[in-house]
């Protein structure tokens, strides 16, 4: 089969350079990447489709086409949209309507046929699915990774800062997109059942998608590359790493302090990963700044907490309030934050800290899967995570529960999930080992590559099977974006609030 993966925002190159670079470029493009490359390795054709960026700031998206190294049959397509330059995903909305998806076509027009299906991920992927499938009947499966009404919830939104905060988020588009994409989908797959019956149920989405239909959907697990992440094997930088590393210690950490354990947090500055909850935890907890140092791995900043961020959003949400705690509680010299390059680099940060006996923290306000913790505890890392969301799911079964589980609105309850590893080395060790094990066992992208194949076969075999629920009009704007069929914050308001 030929497969598209239609993602526009965000972008991949065959140096994962998108890692670090943006909060834009997080696990959702890990996921992708890796889905790609295992449905490929069975012997199908895929192409990874995405937004062409001219721009001196990001020179690794700027041709037409790219590669990964020694794979032949997955291509990197850029299509232009709008402005040659980067633009934040939250303003792609009309580009992706009057250039991207004609540009798409009209490449595929020169090939002299369409790929046998889409998937469509994240919000601004499932309009452009929507739209292919309404010119052309291509069927299409969304992958939403987060939607933005949890968003909305986390970001407090009333009727009374809606203007404000959707100025910035557009979040009238993209709550509608959302209700097309998983109204029209041919399936809508999700990481866990948690997704599918708390998420798709926020009442901005009523009548978009029955989620009692099996039917509509399929929870489909992400996994981690075990040749990537694990405890046995070495990077290709692996050393260099050990010693940025090092070399980040004895910038921000005072010397006696070094060869302790480490308190690690990898994930985007967004206000929803909750580092702030973290720091405040540490700051509360006398006992974990005695046995530990906490580190924040943090995407293309160097020195996050001394240096300012180039994002507004990121500087002021994010950032600021966690320096401003570190300097009332005096947490410089138990404190750092700083960037690896790429994936085997943040592997091997793993490897190196799971040898002092460190503990890896994600502290989300609400995690829909959690990529990052089963990436770690591949290395060798015992987790502490949130307990809202789909990533209890992926932690537990029915022989038990592979990490510690914390409230992240509480810093006391996030103090004690770290204490409990950190000043128990059995209790340390068994979870160390036992999530590893469960996570290579059950969590591998080719078992993510195979159930998708699972579900995209049947689809292409009976593409009319898919189409027998009723669907929603397209709003006009996505059709035509002018100001005459301008989204309005009422239509927003009224699903949103109910």
């Amino acid at each position: 089969m030929h497969i598209g993966f239609l993602n526009p925002q965000g972008n991949f190159d065959s140096g994962d350079s998108y890692i670090t670079e943006h909060p834009d470029f997080g696990g959702q493009l890990v996921y992708v990447k890796q889905v790609a490359l295992a449905i490929a390795q069975q012997g199908h054709k895929v192409d990874i489709i995405t937004r062409q960026i001219i721009d001196p700031d990001w020179p690794e998206f700027a041709e037409p086409f790219d590669a990964y190294p020694g794979v032949d049959n997955v291509r990197i397509i850029r299509l232009p949209a709008g402005p040659k330059e980067f633009l934040r995903k939250e303003l792609l909305w009309p580009h992706l309507v009057i250039d991207w998806v004609p540009n798409l076509l009209k490449f595929y027009q020169g090939e002299g046929s369409l790929p046998d299906i889409m998937t469509a991920h994240y919000s601004d992927g499932g309009l452009c699915g929507l739209l292919l499938e309404e010119k052309t009947g291509l069927p299409f499966t969304f992958s939403a990774h987060s939607l933005g009404a949890q968003k909305m919830d986390k970001l407090a939104v009333s009727p009374e800062n809606l203007a404000e905060i959707d100025e910035y988020y557009n979040f009238r588009y993209r709550i509608l997109v959302e209700r097309l994409s998983m109204n029209r989908s041919a399936i809508n797959i999700t990481n866990t059942q948690q997704e599918r019956f708390y998420q798709y149920a926020h009442r901005a989405y009523r009548g978009a998608v029955e989620i009692k239909d099996d039917a509509r959907f399929a929870a489909i697990p992400p996994g981690v590359d075990p040749s990537t992440f694990s405890a046995q094997v070495k990077a290709h930088n692996e050393e260099a790493t050990y010693q940025l590393i090092l070399e980040r210690f004895a910038r921000d950490i005072t010397e006696s302090r070094r060869d302790l354990p480490t308190i690690l947090a990898s994930s985007r500055l967004d206000p929803k990963k909750n580092l702030l909850g973290l720091v405040q935890a540490f700051a509360d907890s006398q006992e974990l700044q005695e046995r530990a140092n906490l580190v924040m791995i943090t995407g293309g900043l160097d020195n996050p907490l001394k240096e300012q961020a180039k994002d507004e959003v990121t500087e002021k949400q994010v950032l600021a309030p966690i320096r401003k705690v570190v300097e009332e509680n005096n947490l410089w010299g138990k404190i750092s934050a700083f960037s690896v390059p790429d994936q085997p680099a943040l592997a091997a940060t793993y490897r190196f800290l799971a040898q002092r006996r460190s503990v890896f923290a994600l502290t989300s306000l609400f995690e829909p899967f959690g990529l990052a913790p089963l990436e770690a505890a591949a290395a060798g890392l015992p987790l502490v995570v949130t307990k809202n969301g789909g990533i209890t799911e992926s932690l537990c079964n029915d022989d038990g529960v592979y990490g510690v589980l914390v409230d992240p609105d509480d810093p006391a309850d996030i103090g004690r999930g770290l204490e409990s590893l950190l000043c128990d080395p059995q209790k340390w060790e068994n979870f160390a080992q036992s999530a590893q094990q469960y996570v290579l066992k059950y969590h591998t992208w080719e078992s993510t590559a195979q159930e998708y194949l699972n579900q995209i076969e049947q689809i292409v075999s009976s593409p009319k099977a898919c189409s027998r629920h009723e669907l929603l009009p397209i709003h006009p704007y996505f059709l035509d974006p002018k100001p005459e069929n301008e989204v309005s914050l009422e239509e927003l308001s009224k699903l949103y609030f109910g």
